[in-house]
């Protein structure tokens, strides 16, 4: 199965689904590119992720973070954690992707003592996952093992995959990482999803950084601060970014025209928009539309 088309709510809460019809999972391939926007968009989900990059190579930031993963490792990526990804130096990456409900790896008996601390821990967002590490490599194995399961449904595969799913956390968590629990990430994360939502709920507005600032009870320079450490933008352009991502949906309807998107999304200019559209996407919004309907 094919991912292409990453569905989020206001505070980037991914909407997909991560599950099996009995299972609280999900194990998928994603080819980058093909995603609707060309890169997997900043999201977040409850459930933790396992990745294993099968081609090529992928830039993932999570949180304020980046790490290049290359073919044949892969990511933890720790429950509520803000994450994307894009491809590197066009590899053609594409990836698998396990997603599970915490509550999912182990027992609730378990789930107190060897789950809940690990995805609580402030200083574990993400895992780099060695294919060289004995422990790297029995998790990627596993996350191969369960990926085939899930397409072949074969017989009583359901043991299998929690067999393997409990492994994989044993793998994990064997190597003793000192965990943190520091209340100032906490709110931080806080923070940046509710200036996020706010701002996914009112791009169609006018927004002034005193607006986004406001939200996330800091200030002007503070805010800044956070957009640029998190997202490598200033709040202003992460709003021109979305009202881009927003009107890229709404030009692929037949019955759209570029000057009721461009003031849909928050624009109050047609040809500022246009101009934006042409340095975010490198055509001009009626080509791309005109490109997606030939495509359709």
């Amino acid at each position: 199965m094919q991912t292409k088309n990453f569905m989020v709510d206001q505070s980037l809460k991914e909407l997909t689904e991560h599950r099996t019809v009995v299972l609280p999972i999900a194990c998928y391939q994603t080819t980058i590119t093909q995603n609707i926007h060309g890169h997997i968009p900043l999201h977040w989900h409850d459930e933790i992720q396992f990745v294993l990059i099968v081609k090529g190579e992928a830039i993932f930031q999570i949180n304020e973070e980046k790490r290049v993963v290359r073919e044949g490792n892969g990511l933890f990526i720790n429950s509520g954690c803000l994450h994307m990804a894009e491809e590197k130096n066009q590899s053609g990456c594409v990836y698998i992707c396990l997603n599970v409900s915490p509550h999912f790896v182990l027992s609730q008996e378990l789930y107190s003592t060897y789950v809940s601390p690990y995805i609580q821990a402030t200083n574990l967002p993400y895992l780099y996952i060695d294919a060289n590490e004995p422990w790297g490599k029995n998790i990627l194995d596993a996350i191969l093992n369960i990926n085939q399961w899930i397409q072949q449904k074969s017989p009583y595969y359901e043991f299998d995959i929690t067999v393997q799913l409990t492994f994989i956390w044993k793998n994990l968590i064997m190597n003793g990482f000192p965990l943190e629990y520091d209340q100032t990430e906490i709110v931080k994360s806080q923070r940046m999803k509710q200036m996020l939502n706010w701002i996914h709920q009112h791009y169609a507005e006018k927004i002034m950084l005193d607006d986004i600032a406001r939200v996330g009870q800091l200030s002007r320079s503070e805010c800044c601060r956070y957009f640029k450490r998190m997202l490598r933008t200033t709040p202003l352009n992460y709003v021109m970014d979305y009202r881009i991502q927003k009107s890229v949906l709404l030009l692929q309807q037949a019955e759209s025209n570029v000057t009721e998107v461009a003031y849909q999304v928050g624009f109050n200019s047609t040809s500022y928009f246009i101009d934006r559209f042409r340095k975010s996407m490198n055509m001009t919004p009626l080509a791309y539309k005109k490109y997606k309907m030939d495509d359709g």
